[in-house]
């Protein structure tokens, strides 16, 4: 088996065994990140999926440490993809192994996340036992997924989206610098239906998703969901997509959305300021630098900018940090997306649906601690 390795969030027992790997051939590696079991902290980690286990190593400084830290043994091992119930991360899978060692896994996209999901549940199912193959043969290979589907209630799959606890969370999602507010992605509706155990898999989620919308209990948002709309036969009409943009129905959000979209803004305000200071951020549309009030919040976890010649009550701008990639950027030279008056002390913020914040510190300190900060509530 040609192993794989790729960036991850990991909770790590420490009490795991060392060993060197003999990587085999084709092998990518990348890395991740992982959280410990007795430090609930996330650690950068890089990964290797052998035929019977995954390795793990340190990464730090853009570089894999030599010395292996753990192993993984998959025998017997369970994947729970997607698992949306750890902090808020919607890029966590969780894997238990025999022994019910559970171990979280947090990679940098829905497409990366679900790659190693299905690479790692392939190396296990070729472990299993004749007698473990006899068992899964015993189930109906046709499968029940048409009539179960066919048996479902649109009203309370609706119903259940939009509850205010458990329900999928709507956001502001920007698609080719239009900026749509109160929406989800087609990907976050699949991974809530398949973690609500609405759906057994994605395709089947996708199904559902596509009759919620034929049904015009949801509706499309923005380019990318309108065209596929347009040209997709009945079955792909969903898309199962983190750029694709969809929303509730307007006759549907009339039965109290008012209120819950009233509310949204205060929602995101109600958290606690861990952090607020002066930075420079570039424009989307004309990539000029204005000075912004950044203001950062906790529980939920949520970055306003304010423009500071005028109140700092409401935001010109701002944006969920579930699922944000941040990173420092060279001062040697312009990096790539970047115009305008460059003074150094560069970071850059990526949100969950992909778009990228530019933004400038007064000094290496500042832009530093703004990133510590900011990764702690990613």
């Amino acid at each position: 088996m040609t192993g794989s390795m790729w960036p991850f969030s990991k909770h790590m027992p420490k009490s795991e065994g060392v060993s060197t790997p003999s990587c085999g051939s084709g092998q990518k590696l990348q890395d991740r990140s992982l959280m410990g079991h007795l430090v609930h902290n996330w650690k950068a980690r890089w990964f290797i999926l052998m035929p019977d286990k995954l390795l793990y190593y340190k990464f730090e400084g853009g570089k894999r440490d030599s010395c292996q830290r753990g192993r993984i043994m998959l025998k017997d091992c369970v994947v729970t993809c997607p698992f949306l119930e750890h902090e808020n991360r919607p890029l966590v899978f969780k894997l238990q192994t025999k022994s019910s060692v559970v171990h979280f896994l947090e990679a940098c996209s829905r497409e990366e996340r679900d790659a190693w999901a299905a690479d790692i549940t392939a190396a296990v199912e070729k472990l299993k036992t004749p007698a473990d193959g006899e068992t899964a043969g015993q189930q109906d290979p046709s499968g029940s997924e048409p009539g179960r589907l066919h048996n479902i209630n649109l009203s309370k799959v609706l119903d259940s989206m939009y509850d205010t606890h458990s329900g999928i969370k709507l956001t502001n999602h920007v698609e080719q610098g239009s900026t749509y507010s109160n929406c989800f992605s087609g990907s976050e509706v699949v991974d809530w239906l398949v973690f609500m155990q609405l759906a057994l898999t994605r395709v089947e989620a996708v199904t559902l998703a596509s009759a919620l919308l034929e049904e015009g209990f949801l509706r499309t948002v923005g380019l990318r969901s309108v065209e596929a709309l347009r040209t997709a036969g009945l079955s792909e009409q969903f898309m199962d997509d983190s750029t694709a943009l969809y929303s509730f129905a307007d006759s549907f959000k009339k039965r109290g959305s008012v209120k819950a979209e009233t509310s949204l803004s205060a929602v995101e305000l109600s958290g606690k300021v861990i952090r607020r200071g002066f930075l420079l951020k570039q424009g989307h549309k004309r990539k000029n630098w204005k000075v912004r009030l950044f203001v950062l919040r906790s529980e939920p976890a949520f970055l306003h900018y304010y423009d500071p010649t005028k109140d700092d009550i409401s935001p010109v701008g701002g944006f969920s940090l579930r699922g944000c990639l941040v990173s420092a950027l060279d001062d040697n030279g312009v990096p790539a997306g970047v115009k305008g008056n460059i003074q150094g002390n560069l970071f850059k913020i990526i949100t969950q649906s992909d778009v990228h914040y530019f933004i400038q510190a007064a000094t290496h300190k500042d832009k530093m601690d703004w990133i510590d900060a900011i990764r702690q509530e990613t």
